[in-house]
């Protein structure tokens, strides 16, 4: 099968944040990576500032990404146990020189699900089209991205479970027997035609798997689940991040960085980008320890990548409340974020971390979370009869 030139998409709306091993060298970037929707939750009026250890794409990091993306399975490190079934995947499609089955890749945004669908593209020698759910609004929309595909090309849908309902019904045939259905005309006039498709590959990617309809779900081959990286794996994204980008770097230093990247490649590149900034500005030479340590303290994350929103929300809960159970909408004005903020960028990795609970009463921090404030204190005693500060 000869390789193709990679062909991308138009983008009619901004795509959702999604993306994946965006850690090491790759595939080209595209208008949905530019646009990627970020979980940092600014209010309007607020001036638009990345935080640290947001996982969504940072347009002023895109030219950095697209080289730290990985171009083969081979350079793509970490999920070890993903690969090697994707792995099997790929080369049984060579040896029947067949397009690959429809694959579905989820997992939190910043740990490879774009850099995969890349990766696909490039070790079938085929073309990709990158696309998101938001922007295939119409039934339109898809029709004319498919038709226009070649045998074997891979279509790339991040965000694949924000599909509008009619564009994923006309998906359905497309996926399962290389079909599409068009409605000419409207009224009594109105006839539908039935266009024969070119065997193609249908990658997509979601950070909420819970919300892909079953039927759609069920038409996938092959689903890959991507999980947060072990700190080694994360080291050496950040080693071979640090060579592209000519950065010199000791080891130690690296797994400092990694230590604080949250299990993320993406949020690894991030810091490394911000510790060369410091380094360049207030120092010189390479990148060591202590200038690492210094550089991320500086930008406000601390040893377990907590930033200034994750601390402030441990400290309202140990210090302002006393570790009694807080609602979320009084800690979201407490630190001054909206709740479905503090509730989907903030509350998952606090709870990863054992620093947080969710009861029924409310939000309580743990002992960790005293312990990681310096404090002498605790957690409120499960049941205890003082009143929660807010059900609500």
């Amino acid at each position: 099968m000869s390789a193709r030139r990679e062909v991308l998409a138009p983008e009619r709306a901004p795509a959702a944040a999604d993306d994946g091993n965006d850690t090491d060298a790759g595939s080209e970037v595209t208008a949905s990576d530019a646009t990627a929707n970020t979980d940092g939750g600014e209010r309007a009026g607020d001036p638009v500032l990345a935080r640290p250890v947001e996982p969504a794409v940072n347009p002023a990091d895109l030219a950095d990404e697209v080289r730290l993306r990985p171009r083969r399975l081979a350079e793509f490190l970490g999920q070890p146990q993903l690969t090697d079934h994707l792995d099997i995947v790929l080369e049984a499609a060579r040896r029947r020189q067949q397009p690959v089955d429809h694959l579905l890749f989820a997992g939190p945004p910043g740990l490879g699900k774009t850099s995969l669908a890349g990766i696909v593209a490039a070790e079938m020698g085929v073309g990709l089209r990158v696309t998101s759910g938001p922007a295939l609004a119409r039934p339109g929309d898809l029709a004319a991205l498919i038709t226009d595909l070649q045998a074997g090309d891979v279509l790339f849908i991040d965000e694949v479970h924000r599909l509008p309902r009619a564009v994923e019904e006309v998906l359905y045939p497309a996926m399962e027997d290389f079909q599409l259905d068009i409605l000419i005309g409207k009224g009594p006039t109105a006839r539908s035609i039935r266009l024969d498709l070119p065997r193609f590959t249908l990658v997509g990617a979601t950070t909420r798997t819970g919300l892909l309809t079953g039927p759609l779900r069920d038409r996938f081959g092959f689903l890959g689940r991507l999980d947060l990286y072990a700190p080694e794996d994360l080291t050496g994204i950040v080693l071979r991040s640090a060579r592209i980008l000519g950065i010199e770097i000791e080891p130690v230093a690296a797994a400092l960085i990694a230590a604080r990247a949250r299990g993320t490649p993406r949020i690894a590149n991030r810091l490394l980008r911000r510790v060369r900034d410091f380094v360049e500005v207030r120092a010189e030479g390479s990148i060591t320890a202590a200038l690492a340590t210094h550089g991320m303290e500086l930008f406000g994350v601390d040893e377990l990548g907590l930033d200034k929103i994750d601390r402030a929300i441990l400290d309202a809960l140990c210090r302002r409340f006393d570790g009694r159970a807080v609602g979320l909408v009084t800690l979201a004005q407490c630190v001054g974020e909206e709740p479905d903020t503090v509730e989907d960028a903030y509350e998952p990795y606090l709870l990863q971390q054992g620093l947080l609970q969710r009861t029924p009463r409310g939000r309580v921090a743990t002992p960790r979370a005293f312990t990681h404030l310096g404090m002498e204190g605790s957690a409120a005693v499960p049941g205890h009869e003082e009143p929660a500060a807010t059900l609500w």
